[in-house]
């Protein structure tokens, strides 16, 4: 099996914005109502998501074919977008990905990450050292309120 993880480009829209959905459908089905779910993983390119891509995202890929995403923010520690497609669920590539992000963050020498996990993603986090168990609200930019455990890892 062929693994590469490589910078997100804005032609890579559509092909996130599915592996997004099919993410949050698979993943977080059983943790929030369907009808969140169904509200949540829609949505197009805007040009906010866009520039994201572009200076924030990396994607994982398996001889080939998208398996995983994730983004974190070199100027303020924020991890976000750790989606696996579930064709690949268990396979470690939330896991090799979460590694590539932190090790690119430690490089430009932040101190700590943050996040805000669902509460399915909460104990994966844990296991990657993240900290937090208080429940919080994560208001989407479309108006939906999820449950959401902000957590953080101290890199230092």
């Amino acid at each position: 099996m062929r693994e590469r993880i490589r910078s997100a480009t804005r032609r890579d829209a559509d092909a996130v914005l599915r592996l997004r959905q099919r993410a949050i459908l698979h993943g977080c089905a059983g943790h929030y109502p369907a009808a969140d779910l169904a509200l949540w993983s829609q949505g197009s390119a805007s040009e906010a998501f866009l520039s994201a891509l572009e200076q924030h995202f990396y994607l994982l890929e398996q001889d080939g074919a998208l398996a995983g995403s994730g983004m974190v923010n070199l100027e303020d520690g924020r991890i976000d977008a750790i989606f696996t497609d579930p064709d690949w669920v268990g396979q470690g590539v939330a896991s090799t990905m979460m590694v590539h992000l932190e090790a690119l963050a430690r490089a430009h020498g932040l101190a700590e990450l943050t996040l805000d996990a669902t509460l399915n993603a909460a104990p994966f986090y844990r296991r990657c050292g993240f900290v937090g168990e208080a429940q919080s609200q994560y208001h989407s930019p479309r108006g939906l309120i999820l449950d959401c455990v902000p957590m953080r890892k101290l890199l230092t």
